[in-house]
Order: structure tokens, then sequence, then C-alpha cells
């Protein structure tokens, strides 16, 4: 009798557990497609069925010209009501659907909850508004977006990155010929994750012009009508959340210091501006790094060289038919394209973009000379772009659209998991993620980045640095054998399979599909042997999962 009642409980349990993680799965399955557009570079995917929303034309808000006290108001007493649906399969609709008048299935759910559930890693209360500023220019689908982030205090530098990327000209005299030769204009979106604090509850005696909050938004609005390239080309999405030092007071603080503890949820905000992309590539990118070549120009065109609508502009070992295979695994979402980064070894003289250099000979001049002017990104940290392989970057000749592959990957190289807050470790998580679960990277032999100077806050950076490492290192254990094992059987001889909506482990995901000794699982294999406590488990279930299929081919043959 008691066993049979603990077998009825644990089936409840079960039934329960099972349902939710459905439920789960069903609501975010367009947003798991969709949040795996990471890149540290650039990375595309495309989802079967994109959620639509019914202000989807407009900004969320057009303008600031309102009270910006009572907007304020409003945001904390009355979260946005804004309905997503989109298009379900007649399995689903039992879950969550409804039909449309021609008896066609969509689900629907109010913006607050999805995104809630999408974000459910962020630290609460966050809440997110997308579009709060939305770009009148359509994006064609195969377009490159921009997806970074910022903070008020460095509304400035996002400036230089939005009128750069729009309205630089790119010389192309080395690579054509009588009357084209000249300059290009680059026009490119950029989808940007900005995070204003707002408290959670409304302070004593209301909102004034003068809080924090508020001053926040006007500086927003003051910075996104400053360039007619913002209401053209940039996407802008809220991030809302107490954690700010200043974000109770009414007085004004130094914008420098209003990020608290836990208020740089950097992942996140990552996470926000590359859901809300509205291309099917995009580029990873630090605000404070200067596009400096055109790189986008360079991926769309070889990407529609696979349908033989352009001509390949990258090669791979000299040869554009590689270089087609790979754009191929680009589009599939196998392969992603890196562009190397670089500074100033002097800070003061990488202040100003204008005298950056814009193609590839310059730039080498500059590292050649004696003393260097420009060097690698961070040389002293070297697990973080080593990867790149630089001298190799540097063999290459200027104009040649050479691309590589990048063999010697290491797990410091530069969706996110949304633990990581702060500096230190927070895209090495994302490219980590994206290496286990098969991805190639190839670097861009021609293109390339230079990050522009400014003073970091050290002391929070070590602070950050110190927690991140910790949880890097646990991360990095978990993505390999997360669920492993998840299959455990009871005494009643039940045997539930629950699996999360994202991610999951690889290692388990390669072994139930087949595929552990193929080299799509390679990369996790290599990787997930390096980490000490588990590398035996790594090694003992490849060595099984080899003697499984010599044993299962052998017995059908």
């Amino acid at each position: 009798m008691g066993l049979s009642l603990r077998c009825i409980q644990l089936l409840a349990v079960v039934y329960l557990v099972t349902s939710i993680s459905y439920t789960s799965r069903r609501i975010l399955e367009f947003l798991h497609d969709r949040t795996s557009r990471i890149t540290a570079s650039v990375f595309s995917s495309r989802t079967q069925g994109d959620p639509t929303t019914n202000n989807v034309n407009v900004s969320y808000y057009d303008s600031l010209e309102s009270d910006i006290p009572d907007l304020l108001t409003s945001l904390v007493l009355s979260p946005p009501e804004t309905v997503f649906h989109w298009n379900l399969s007649d399995s689903d609709t039992v879950i969550l659907g409804s039909t449309t008048p021609d008896k066609t299935p969509y689900a629907h759910m109010l913006e607050e909850t999805l995104l809630s559930k999408a974000f459910s890693q962020s630290l609460h209360p966050t809440r997110i508004i997308p579009y709060f500023y939305k770009a009148k220019t359509d994006v064609e689908q195969d377009d490159v977006t921009i997806t970074t982030l910022v903070t008020s205090n460095r509304f400035s530098v996002l400036k230089q990155l939005v009128e750069r990327y729009q309205g630089m000209f790119v010389f192309l005299g080395s690579q054509l010929s009588g009357h084209q030769r000249g300059y290009m204009r680059i026009v490119g979106p950029v989808s940007v994750t900005i995070h204003v604090p707002l408290p959670s509850t409304i302070p004593a005696g209301g909102f004034t012009i003068s809080h924090p909050s508020a001053i926040a938004l006007q500086q927003l609005h003051a910075l996104y009508k400053s360039s007619l390239h913002f209401s053209a080309h940039v996407d802008v999405h809220l991030a809302l959340s107490p954690f700010a030092r200043n974000t109770q007071g009414n007085r004004a603080t130094n914008h420098a210091n209003s990020e608290g503890e836990g208020g740089r949820q950097f992942n996140v905000w990552r996470n926000v501006a590359r859901l809300f992309a509205r291309s099917d590539f995009v580029m990873m990118l630090d605000v404070d790094f200067a596009v400096c070549t055109d790189w986008r120009s360079a991926i769309r065109d070889s990407a529609r060289a696979i349908h033989g609508t352009s001509v390949s502009k990258l090669k791979l070992g000299g040869n554009k038919t590689a270089a087609t295979e790979v754009m191929q695994d680009f589009k599939d979402g196998s392969a992603a394209l890196v562009i190397p980064a670089f500074e100033y070894v002097n800070q003061d003289a990488g202040n100003d973009q204008s005298t950056f250099p814009s193609d590839k000979e310059s730039l080498l001049r500059l590292i050649k000379s004696r003393p260097p002017v420009i060097s690698s990104f961070h040389p002293s940290w070297a697990p973080g772009h080593n990867s790149t392989e630089y001298a190799r970057f540097y063999s290459i000749q200027a104009g040649s659209g050479e691309m590589y592959k990048v063999t010697r990957y290491q797990s410091a190289y530069e969706p996110c998991d949304e633990r990581f807050t702060g500096y230190g470790g927070n895209k090495a998580a994302c490219l980590f993620e994206m290496y286990i679960s098969g991805v190639s990277f190839y670097v861009l032999g021609d293109h390339f980045l230079i990050h522009q100077s400014h003073k970091y806050e050290e002391e929070a950076r070590r602070e950050e640095r110190k927690y991140n490492r910790k949880l890097y290192t646990d991360f990095k254990e978990e993505i390999c054998l997360r669920y492993y094992f998840s299959r455990t059987r009871t005494r009643c001889d039940i045997t539930p399979s629950l699996t999360s909506a994202f991610p999951s482990s690889y290692l388990y995901r390669y072994h139930v599909s087949g595929v552990l000794n193929s080299t799509l699982a390679s990369n996790a294999l290599d990787e997930c042997r390096k980490i000490k406590s588990i590398s035996k488990i790594v090694s003992d279930v490849s060595f099984a999962n080899t003697i499984f299929r010599r044993f299962r081919v052998s017995t059908s043959t």
C-alpha cells in the first residue's frame, strides 16, 4: 500500500514537471532558434515562426515629448500589454492555441509574460521593452545587424559607432579599376539594448524631472534625435531594473557611477539586442570598437553567391568554392566569422576614431612601425584572442578575400548565459557554448576592428572578474554534462525524460542522437576532456559509445 502511494505521488510529480517543461518548450519554440543567433562575430539562424506584435511598424514610444515623470510612473504601475502571436502546428494548438476565422492555429501571449520567460535567468525585477524606438528603414533578411549594449553614461560612444557604421566611406581603389575606383558608403542596421535604472516602486513625492531615471530618458531622447542615422537604422530596446546606486533618489548623481552591483547584466542585454535583431545575420560587437572595414558587403555578397546571385568576395585556402561551402554552413548556423580586434599601444592615440586606419595595408604599417603604434587587442591576456592567430592574419595579402579556420580554440576566446554580470567571461561564455554546439570559427583575413580607448572601472572589474572566474569554471562543466544523468530509474520502473527548453548537455544530445563520435561532437569532446573534474567521465562515455556503436554494427551485419 505504502509503495503504491509513493508511486502515485511520484507519478503526479513527474506529470506536473513534464507538463511545465513541455509547455515552456512550446512557449519558447521560436525563441530557441532566435536566441541561438550568437556571434563572436557573425552567426546566422532563422526561425520557422517569427513572432509579430500589434505595434510592429512603429516605435514603442515614437518620442518622449510627453511628460517623462508620468511616463516613468506608468512604467512602474502598468506593464506594457503588447500581445505577441505566431503561427503553430496543429499539435501545438491544444496546448497554447486559438484559431483565426480561417481556422489557422496561432498562439498569443502578453509581452510581459513572454519576455519574463525568455529572460528568466536575469536578475529580477528586470523589465524588457523591445523597440522603444524602432528604425523606419526596412531591414533585408540577408543583412548584418550590429547587436550591442550600452549604459546611459556611454551614449556618446554609441553615437560614434552608429555614425561610423552608417556614415563611413570605404576606399575601394585597390580592389576596383577604372571608373569604379572610389569610395562606397556603408549603411547597415543596429540593434542596441540600453539599460535605464528604474526603481521598483514610485519614490516618495513621485518622479521629478531631476530623477536619475528621468535624466537617462531625456539623454536617450536627445541622443536618438541627434542624428538621422538613429531613426533610419537603429532599433533601441530598454532594459529597466532597480540595480543601480542612484535609482531611488531624486537627485542626479554622476552617471559614470550609476551602475551598482548587479547592474551590468551584459549577457542579458546582449541577448535582448540579438533576439530582436531583424536580419538573419548578427554581429556581436562591444560599443567601444570602431568599424574600420566593409566586412558587411563581403559577407552579404558571399552569402548570396551560394544561390548564384552574386560573386563571392571570400576565399578559403585560395578557393572560392570552399568559401561558398563555409558560407552555406554559416547560413545553416554551423559556422561563425571572426573579425580580428586591435588597439592602440598609447591609449591617448586611440581616442579619435577619425584617425583609425580603414584598410589592412595601413593597419600593418602601424603594427610594423618601431615602436608599434597598434597591437593585437589585450596582448597581455593571450587566451582571450590568440586563437585568432594574428601572425597568420598578418601574412595574408591585403585585398585577397582570404579567410582561415580557427584550429587552436581556447575556452577564454572571446543566446549567452545570463548569470554572467559585469566584466570577465561574459562573451567567452557565449563563444564556448557556440563552439561546444559544433560551430566552427573562420577569421576574415582582410577585415579588422579597433578598440577606442577609454578608462576602465578597475575596482568594479576586479570584483566582477573574481566572481565570474569561478562561475565560468562551473559553467563549462555544466554545459558539458548538464542533464547527462537526468534519466533515473525508480522502484516503480519509471524513466522520465525531462528535457529543458534550452540549453541541455551537449554530450547528452550527441549521445542520444548517435553522433558522439562524429565531427559534429569533436569540439565538445576535445574541450570537455580538458576539464579535470569531468575528463574521466567524458573519456569513459566516448569509449562506451564507440564500443556500443561497433557492437551494434557487428550484430546487424
